[in-house]
């Protein structure tokens, strides 16, 4: 199967599902915010479209997939709040629109479990934001028959985005707060979901995007110097950290992410199904 995808916010995630899909013949369009990301893109085989900025009214004609990976603000999801008119008059043409949130929405759960059905209650502004984003994008969904899927993506990493350069610098910091746990999610298993997905189109679902092995960011940063054979980095007890707003704000939050439904729905099987196999990938890998 090939297709045309309009990719809003062309970022890490949709590079990753952009190399699933080129091979098999597809045509992506990708949105950035500047010429010298344009040009990057146009690097990748992707055809680059500046935007806000650009009339965006004949990528969205011929596409037959959409994928939003923008982050939403205080307003919103800014692809709504520039083109919500024109995707909901595309609506009849489009077989798949995915919109990426996050696993934030689900806020605190004091490391307990949580799945697709768990309510949303977001302790964090960013959380805050995706709630609100989704229920906009599910809201124009309802309005048009767009057909919309949600992906709730736990914390992402993988190529470039791994602990082992910190680690390696000596800079990487065991931060530990008493029963924290955090889930999270390769970059190509992430693309290996919204592929999965694309194939068996499901309007109105959503996922939770995460592995099988939530763990305490400490045990992660602890691995990955064992893999290097270097000396783990001290525990820092998360009281005495120095961090910022942000960085904290990621520590308020406790949960294990449940993800049943991708692989009975989609049939998916995790390509890493927890960090050490993740991190063992990557270990070769010197921008990580």
């Amino acid at each position: 199967m090939s297709g045309t995808l309009l990719s809003f916010g062309h970022g890490y995630s949709a590079q990753a599902l952009a190399r699933r899909l080129l091979p098999l013949g597809w045509s992506i369009t990708g949105t950035t915010r500047s010429d010298e990301k344009a040009e990057r893109l146009a690097a990748t085989g992707i055809q680059p479209l500046v935007w806000p900025g650009t009339d965006i009214s004949a990528a969205l004609a011929e596409a037959t997939h959409l994928l939003i990976s923008a982050g939403p603000d205080e307003d919103g999801d800014p692809v709504l709040a520039e083109c919500a008119e024109a995707i909901g008059k595309a609506a009849p043409h489009l077989d798949w629109v995915g919109y990426l949130s996050t696993t934030g929405v689900y806020g605190d759960h004091k490391g307990g479990w949580v799945d697709e059905t768990t309510a949303l209650a977001p302790t964090t502004l960013r959380g805050h934001h995706r709630v609100v984003a989704e229920a906009q994008w599910q809201g124009l969904a309802a309005e048009t028959s767009l057909p919309l899927h949600i992906f709730r993506l736990a914390g992402i990493y993988g190529p470039g985005r791994g602990p082992f350069s910190k680690v390696r610098k000596g800079t990487a910091r065991r931060i530990v707060k008493e029963g924290q746990v955090f889930s999270r999610i390769h970059v190509d298993d992430i693309a290996q979901v919204l592929h999965a997905s694309i194939e068996q189109p499901n309007p109105g679902a959503i996922y939770n995007v995460c592995d099988d092995d939530p763990a305490p960011p400490q045990d992660v940063i602890a691995h990955a110097a064992d893999l290097l054979g270097v000396e783990r980095p001290p525990e820092v007890p998360i009281e005495e950290a120095e961090m910022s707003a942000m960085a904290r704000s990621f520590y308020a939050e406790s949960k294990r992410v449940r993800n049943d439904r991708v692989k009975e729905e989609l049939g998916v099987r995790l390509l890493y199904p927890g960090y050490r196999d993740g991190l063992a990938a990557l270990v070769g890998d010197e921008t990580g």
